[in-house]
C-alpha cells in the first residue's frame, strides 16, 4: 500500500502551508483506500528538543554517552514512521526567515550520522524516498538576492536530500502578508496560492510506487 507521512509544523490551523498539504493529502487519498496517510503534527504534539548528544549518534558510536530511554524510544518511533512511508510531505512555514523550532526538533531526531546519514560507511536506509516540502512565506523570495534570506527550506532540504539521500522537491507560495501590506498584491498572492494548490494535487497524483 502506498503510504504518506505528513509532517505539519504551522502554528495556525488556517495556514497556507497546511492548506497546500491538505490539497496534497486529499488528492493522495482520492486515489483509493489503499493510499494511506499518517500525520505527525509537531505543533499539536511537540517533540522535545535534544537533551543528550547521545541521541545524535547510533548506539555503536556513543562511547560512554547515555541517551534518555524515553527520548530514545520516541526517536525510534519517529524513524519508524519514515521507514514506513513511501512519500514524506513536510510543511515548512517560514517564521522570521527560518523554520519553526518544532520542526527543527523533528529534524534533530531523524538526522543521525552513522544510522540515517553517512558517517562511518553505513548505508542510508531512507535513500531514494520521495520528500515534498511545502512552504508559505510572507514576502517574495524567488529572486536570487532574496533567496539568500530563506533559512526555512534550505536546512530541511540539506538534511533530507544530502543527509538522508531522499529525492526532494518544493512547493512554495509567497505574499502571505498581502492583506496587511497592499504592495504585495493580494490578487497575485491568490494566484500563487492557487498554483501551489494545483502543484500539490499534481504531485500527489503523479507519484508511482
Amino acid at each position: 500500500m502506498p503510504h504518506l507521512l505528513r509532517i505539519d509544523a504551522s502554528i495556525s490551523p488556517e495556514s497556507r502551508t497546511r492548506a497546500i498539504a491538505d490539497a496534497f493529502e486529499d488528492a493522495w487519498r482520492a486515489r483509493g483506500p489503499e493510499w494511506t496517510v499518517h500525520v505527525r503534527d509537531v505543533v499539536a504534539d511537540p517533540l522535545p528538543h535534544l537533551t543528550s548528544t547521545a541521541l545524535h549518534w547510533p548506539e555503536r558510536l556513543r562511547g560512554d554517552m547515555q541517551a534518555p530511554a524515553d527520548h530514545e524510544a520516541l526517536q525510534q518511533r519517529v524513524l519508524t514512521e519514515i521507514e514506513a512511508a513511501d512519500v514524506l510531505l513536510v510543511g515548512v512555514p517560514m517564521y522570521n526567515f527560518s523554520l519553526p523550532s518544532q520542526l527543527k526538533s523533528w529534524l534533530d531526531l531523524v538526522h543521525v550520522p552513522g544510522l540515517t546519514a553517512p558517517s562511518d560507511g553505513n548505508p542510508q536506509p531512507f535513500a531514494g524516498k520521495t520528500a515534498v516540502l511545502v512552504t508559505a512565506r510572507g514576502a517574495v523570495y524567488d529572486e536570487e538576492s532574496l533567496a539568500l534570506l530563506d533559512h526555512a527550506i534550505p536546512p530541511v532540504r540539506i538534511v533530507l536530500e544530502r543527509g538522508l539521500g531522499m529525492h526532494v522537491s518544493t512547493i512554495a507560495t509567497n505574499r502571505t502578508i498581502a492583506a496587511m501590506k497592499p504592495e504585495f498584491d493580494a490578487e497575485l498572492a491568490q494566484v500563487e496560492l492557487d498554483a501551489a494548490l494545483a502543484a500539490a494535487r499534481e504531485h500527489a497524483t503523479a507519484f508511482t510506487p
